[in-house]
């Protein structure tokens, strides 16, 4: 019995479409920061990066702009390798 691996976010239209509906926060600084981030960026998003921007955009709004505004580094769930360069990649941004 073979299993099928989910379909990675660059081949499914709409993992990408859902990534952005996700990136749209209730606090305006943040939306404006990930949908430019997305913009110039999400055709070059690796797998694990996804992963990385998912885990972020599963946490509240003011804890995501204290982690971008380098305020806080992740702890818990979010304090991974790909999570961090992911971060420094959106701080630069």
């Amino acid at each position: 019995m073979t299993v099928s691996k989910p379909a990675a976010h660059q081949s499914d239209p709409a993992n990408r479409a859902r990534l952005r509906w996700r990136a749209r926060r209730g606090l305006l600084e943040n939306d404006i920061i990930l949908t430019r981030f997305l913009d110039a960026h999400e055709t070059e998003l690796t797998d694990e990066e996804v992963d990385a921007f998912t885990r972020l955009l599963d946490l509240s709004d003011n804890a995501l702009m204290d982690l971008v505004l380098a305020r806080k580094e992740p702890d818990g769930d979010v304090d991974l390798p790909h999570v961090h360069a992911l971060l420094q990649r959106l701080r630069q941004a």
